[in-house]
């Protein structure tokens, strides 16, 4: 590793909060092989019933995601289950596209209109979790929570902001367009406002499809300006799913979390400023990939494999490197691969006039314990740590899908 000269991130961070930064940031984390992925380009609607949230799986990736997570205002199981249902019908509304009811002018519309009297097809998804505040005691929920489901812990390089973190539902939005997420984000409010408060927010973007291997094009890049995503897990692979993503039948979960996901959220900011002063060769020692063509260091394919059993001292990539910490590719760490489907956010600047930049990490996994949680005890202390701060986000279990006109995301959690 080059020596590097100037102020560190230490520093920088010190001097960012102390004038009275807005922060946000995660962690960053690695995959699996991935297998060729051949989506349809034309914008559609997405099929809303199926054993799983289509959102998880769905290519390509739209462009525009948003990240929201609410507070549960519901007075009883009763109630709770009156929300679930009313959100299921608004997004099954939603993602097909339906139109707007036509209402008497004397009342208030029944939509924003900002997508006009019929809806577009967008490749628009909605996801839904829950946190492990549910499962308190105000609705009788606290026998049924997922077992490895708890509120986010500080993890090594956390400055979580409260006010950033956490909550009972998590709704995460994807669309091509972002008058897409933001119609489907209010229609959501209005429909339950009765139960829901919006805690926390932040929405961003990708280009790329950034879920299997394509071509060197289509792999999306973090504000880092590295290519983001490019050992993801391939969703189309069902066994790859079943063996990494989703919940099984012997898992020992409740029987209603079968064919769910846990879903870990990180908000990361990067301290881009002091990146770009970085040298190159450095920044690419850090990730361990080459910038631009995103191949491992010493190759020049962005898809071939690191081959670190040729490279046991690092010489080639360093043994601190990202990727190499993420993902050492060994039969013992293949248990730890995750499906990765986060986005870039730009929040404009903190008080200290720097960019409040970085990435909305979003993670599906099978185990908490096994995928994200054991990816980031290997990451601790990497020397990756001086340019990012997870500054929030949250542990949530999204939602068995839907498999009939006649239920509703939840029912048999709330049943």
């Amino acid at each position: 590793m080059t020596e590097r000269r100037g102020i560190s991130r230490r520093g920088f961070v010190a001097g960012a909060l102390g004038a009275g930064a807005a922060v946000g940031a995660g962690a960053l984390a690695g995959c699996s092989s991935p297998e060729p992925a051949t989506p349809s380009s034309q914008p559609a609607f997405i099929p809303f019933e199926g054993p799983h949230q289509a959102g998880i799986t769905t290519l390509p990736i739209p462009e525009q995601g948003l990240v929201a997570s609410f507070n549960v205002h519901a007075a009883d199981r009763r109630a709770l289950t009156v929300m679930f249902r009313e959100l299921t019908e608004e997004i099954r509304g939603l993602m097909a596209g339906k139109p707007p009811e036509t209402r008497d002018p004397a009342y208030p519309p029944v939509d924003s209109g900002i997508l006009g009297d019929k809806p577009p097809p967008d490749n628009l998804a909605i996801v839904v979790g829950v946190g492990a505040s549910l499962f308190d005691d105000r609705f009788g929920l606290v026998d049924r929570k997922p077992k490895e489901l708890v509120t986010m812990p500080f993890l090594a390089n956390d400055r979580l902001d409260p006010t950033l973190s956490h909550g009972d539902i998590s709704i995460i939005f994807e669309a091509g367009h972002n008058d897409t997420v933001q119609f489907a984000l209010r229609q959501l409010m209005r429909r339950t406002r009765r139960h829901l408060t919006l805690r926390w927010m932040i929405d961003g973007y990708a280009r790329g499809i950034g879920a299997g291997k394509t071509s060197a094009d289509s792999t999306p890049r973090n504000l880092l300006g590295f290519k983001d995503g490019t050992a993801n897990l391939d969703v189309r692979d069902g066994a790859l799913m079943d063996r990494h993503v989703w919940v099984q039948p012997g898992d020992g979960e409740p029987s209603w979390a079968v064919g769910g996901s846990y879903q870990a959220v990180r908000i990361i900011r990067m301290f881009v400023e002091f990146w770009d002063r970085t040298r190159l060769a450095e920044q690419e020692a850090l990730i361990g990939r080459k910038k631009v063509s995103g191949a491992p260091l010493g190759m020049t394919d962005e898809f071939a494999d690191p081959n670190y059993a040729e490279d046991p001292d690092g010489k080639r990539i360093p043994l601190d490197a990202h990727i190499r910490l993420a993902n050492p590719r060994t039969a013992e760490t293949e248990e730890n691969l995750i499906l990765r489907r986060g986005f870039n956010y730009s929040r404009g600047f903190d008080g200290a006039g720097r960019l409040d930049q970085g990435l909305a990490f979003i993670a599906y996994q099978r185990s908490l314990q096994k995928g994200f949680l054991t990816v980031q005890s290997r990451l601790k202390g990497e020397p990756l740590e001086e340019y990012i701060l997870p500054v929030g986000g949250g542990f949530f279990f999204v939602l068995p899908g839907v498999t009939g006109s006649d239920r509703f995301l939840g029912d048999e959690l709330v049943a």
